[in-house]
């Protein structure tokens, strides 16, 4: 065996630490000879498949170093070492290797090496050990990309010494640490160094350097509010605000940088621009700040909607009015921002700053009585005090109008793919997409079975190149699998003759559960695999399920039609596939007649389906103590299905069907979400058994802050059926989730109702009293649900749903913390709308607290637009 069959074979056992020693004695005729044998190897674990995925674990940190060793060249070293496919190693244990292997070579070819790796963004930080032991022992400039500087700031960060006494030690900590702030995205080493006073952290340990001289103290101060100035998430930008409370600027340094601190009150997030907000406070203090810089401030702070920011800077600017009155005519105008504000607590401090310091300048009290006409009614009698009847509004108000979105329509969809070639691309397009709607998954299934009962030859030569990827038609890889294809793969592998080879064990259609969602998931599977049988057979001419709405449901005429053409080809109906299109029919009375001229016991069936047969099953609520899902939280009554009566209907259907009768609402046994879309498209007329099913998963989002549990309330609210208990309730719950995107969700639900006139705001504001005093819906987030429903134009629907669930808080069955925003959204809807209507139960006792809470404030307010839209109807709106 030769010098060159004995690096090999080291590869191979994946031997890296031997590889240097059998390298060196190589003249570089062997090397060249032995890089070919290395790119063979690498293109063989290249193609390799799974099953030698240990071999490639194995062998990858040999075949880097001894490739390093072999190449001449750094450009190609360096593609070599940070080969995406050979990253199947950490850099540390490399280390040593890779530098004995490259010893041999002279500095200049070293340092080379060192910046081309660190010129590498997707692997220079993991490189980094071997980067800084290049630049040592080459004596180059150490490489300052984004890459490199992340992976010395971890390395550092990872000292067993103190972080303060590592920074003093590293030979690279000028050049760096200013790139610290530089690099495109925040230093991920950085974020765990926020923490105050702890020497072990970065902001501190850089405070300490420059208290030194080690590090220019006004690099760090222009670097930290630099970065806090490009934006970015609040735990990122954290570590650059500590670093600057650290170095504690004194006042000449904030003043210096009052165009930054502007501008980072401005836009930076709540926690920055509260931190700016004080140090401009500090310069005001010490003369610091001019009319115009306070204008342009206030400006832009009084535009912000957090309250607390806006709070802060009506203090700063009341404290220099007071100081400086002559800047009053500069400063006002800015100030009347927050007439507009859609705090009326905010609109009332900025009332009464604007009135303690309004000059006689007539210019100046008209601009600002035209910008009072943006405050809530609620203050207008005390804006007309101030400036006169210029705050009045214009006119006569025109009657209320509520603006709800247009009636949500079903789109059609359209018919299934005409040719093959069409057939095809959709069913490619559909197996390889995670998120294939019900339009797409329809079409495609339908498609398959008419072109495979027209010609199934002609259907598998296309099919077959256009699904070459999957698994399942390769006989290596189809060996390993045994269980049965989900979806529309069961029907493609029919029209191909392929099947996965393995040993048969538990099926799809053999896995047993109650959950709703098992129970969907079973009826979809039951039809593709009854349509993989009809294909294979050639009985099924095409499909008699498939939907004639994205919704799902199917048009009763056309499945008339559809029936009468398989009579008239002398099929007959595949169970599954009739007993779908029952479940989805839409029912209308006046096609009885003609299903049941058909003079067919399909057509029979379909006639008495559309009667008193097929009515969904009425979802009642039993109430009960409080009921704890085991996937949910606390829920006022019990929903109960009348499932005996289910039982009875899907008697006549398929085995797979009676698991509808039984499933229930998602609980601990459930694991199997999503495909909501295509699972509600099985009972597309019947939302209410679907909201009682979904009803936990929704909770769970407000109790257990899952997230994207009320990703089907939208759809719930659009699909057919009636709009009873279950839905509402599903609905209410929806308004109390823990992450915004899901409340948007249910605030859709609600506006979607509304619009089609679906909507029992009596009932769901009922719901909501009984959540609040459950606690499964917190009064903060139900207030921020309804207020984003007011805001789209939406008042009076949102004062009904609040008129019936304000009494729990004002009356004590319920937390009130939060109810000052929830008033506040009513008190807003009952001014816009010019609603009049009795008093919620409780809020006269609640407005007549005595103190300044929010919750005082807002009942006081709403108090007040009831009793005056009942004197002046015409005085809201």
């Amino acid at each position: 065996m030769n010098a060159t069959d004995d690096v090999l074979e080291a590869v191979r056992a994946g031997r890296a630490a031997a590889l240097p020693g059998l390298l060196k004695p190589l003249e570089p005729a062997e090397r060249k000879v032995l890089l070919v044998a290395l790119k063979e190897l690498r293109r063989e674990l290249r193609a390799s498949r799974w099953e030698r995925r240990q071999d490639r674990d194995l062998m990858s940190p040999a075949l880097v170093v001894a490739g390093a060793g072999c190449l001449p060249g750094a450009a190609a070293a360096a593609a070599w070492i940070g080969a995406a496919d050979l990253r199947r190693w950490r850099p540390e244990p490399l280390t040593a290797a890779l530098l004995d292997v490259l010893s041999g070579r002279n500095p200049k070819w070293l340092g080379d090496l060192a910046h081309r790796l660190a010129a590498r963004a997707a692997t220079a930080e993991q490189d980094y050990p071997l980067i800084s032991e290049l630049v040592r022992l080459s004596g180059c400039p150490m490489p300052t990309t984004d890459g490199c500087v992340e992976g010395w700031a971890a390395a550092v960060g990872a000292s067993r010494s103190p972080l303060v006494d590592a920074l003093r030690r590293d030979p690279h900590v000028s050049v760096l640490v200013p790139r610290l702030f530089e690099t495109a995205e925040p230093i991920r080493a950085l974020t765990p160094g926020w923490i105050a006073d702890d020497p072990n952290r970065w902001p501190t340990a850089l405070a300490t350097l420059a208290d030194e001289g080690c590090v220019d103290r006004s690099v760090l101060l222009d670097g930290c509010a630099a970065r806090l100035l490009r934006g970015g998430k609040p735990a990122q930008l954290r570590p650059y605000q500590a670093i600057l409370e650290a170095l504690v600027p004194t006042v000449e340094e904030e003043r210096a940088r009052v165009a930054d601190w502007i501008a980072l009150a401005s836009d930076a997030p709540s926690a920055v621009a509260g931190y700016a907000l004080q140090i401009l406070g500090r310069v005001a203090a010490a003369g610091g700040l001019t009319p115009r810089m306070l204008a342009e401030l206030s400006a832009a702070v009084l535009f912000r909607p957090e309250k607390k920011l806006v709070r802060a800077q009506l203090v700063l600017v009341g404290k220099e009015l007071t100081r400086d009155a002559a800047a009053a005519p500069e400063v006002l105008p800015e100030l009347a921002e927050a007439f507009g504000h859609a705090d009326t607590d905010i609109q009332e401090r900025a009332l009464k700053l604007v009135a303690a310091h309004l000059t006689d300048d007539p210019d100046l009290r008209a601009e600002l009585a035209d910008r009072a006409r943006l405050l809530s009614p609620a203050h207008r009698a005390r804006a007309v005090e101030v400036f006169g009847n210029g705050a009045a509004p214009e006119g006569e108000p025109g009657p209320y109008e509520e603006i709800l979105p247009p009636p949500v329509a079903p789109a059609p969809i359209a018919p299934a793919p005409g040719t093959v070639a069409e057939t095809v691309e959709l069913v490619a397009a559909v197996v390889n997409s995670r998120t294939a709607g019900v339009e797409e998954f329809e079409r495609a299934l339908d498609g398959l079975v008419r072109h495979a009962h027209r010609d199934r030859a002609a259907l598998a030569g296309a099919l077959r190149p256009a699904l070459a990827g999957r698994w399942w038609l390769d006989p290596d890889q189809a060996r390993y699998y045994s269980h049965e294809l989900p979806g529309l793969e069961h029907v493609a592998a029919a029209v191909l003759d392929a099947r996965p080879t393995g040993t048969p064990g538990e099926t799809l259609a053999s896995w047993r559960s109650d959950c709703h969602h098992t129970a969907l998931r079973a009826v979809v599977h039951a039809r593709v695999v009854e349509a993989a049988r009809g294909v294979a057979s050639g009985s099924l001419p095409f499909l008699l399920a498939t939907p004639t709405l994205d919704t799902g449901s199917l048009d009763a005429r056309v499945l008339v039609a559809r029936l009468a053409e398989y009579g008239r080809l002398g099929a007959e109906p595949a169970p599954a596939d009739f007993a779908q299109a029952l479940l989805r029919v839409r029912r209308d009375a006046a096609v009885i007649p003609e299903a049941a001229a058909l003079g067919t016991p399909a057509g029979n069936r379909l006639a008495s389906w559309l009667g008193a047969g097929g009515e969904p099953v009425a979802v009642a609520r039993r109430t009960a103590p409080a009921v704890r899902y085991p996937y949910g939280g606390g829920t006022p009554e019990r929903l109960v299905m009348d499932t005996g009566k289910r039982k009875s209907v899907l008697r006549e259907f398929p085995h797979r069907f009676h698991e509808l009768a039984g499933a229930r609402e998602s609980g601990d046994r459930c694991w199997d979400g999503g495909e909501d879309a295509v699972l509600i498209a099985v009972l597309p007329e019947d939302r209410e058994t679907l909201a009682a099913w979904w009803l936990p998963l929704v909770t769970a989002g407000s109790v257990h802050e899952a997230r994207e549990g009320a990703v089907a309330l939208p759809l719930l609210a659009g699909a057919g059926g009636p709009a009873g208990p279950a839905l509402h309730l599903a609905v209410a719950t929806g308004l109390g989730a823990r992450h915004p995107e899901d409340r948007l969700r249910a605030v859709d639900a609600l506006l979607t109702l509304a619009a089609a006139g679906d909507l029992d705001a009596v009932r769901l504001g009922g719901d909501l009293a009984e959540l609040l005093a459950l606690g499964t819906v917190k009064p903060n987030r139900l207030a921020d649900s309804v207020g984003t429903a007011a805001a789209t134009g939406a008042y009076a629907t949102t004062w009904a749903v609040l008129a019936a669930a304000l009494p729990a808080l004002l009356t004590g069955a319920a937390d009130p913390r939060g109810a000052g925003d929830l008033l506040a959204t009513a008190a807003e809807c009952v001014e816009q709308a010019g609603v009049v209507a009795p008093e919620p139960a409780g809020l006269a006792e609640v407005a007549a607290r005595g103190g300044r809470s929010r919750l005082v404030t807002q009942a006081a307010r709403l108090r007040d637009a009831l009793r005056r839209n009942a004197q002046d109807p015409a005085s809201g709106g």
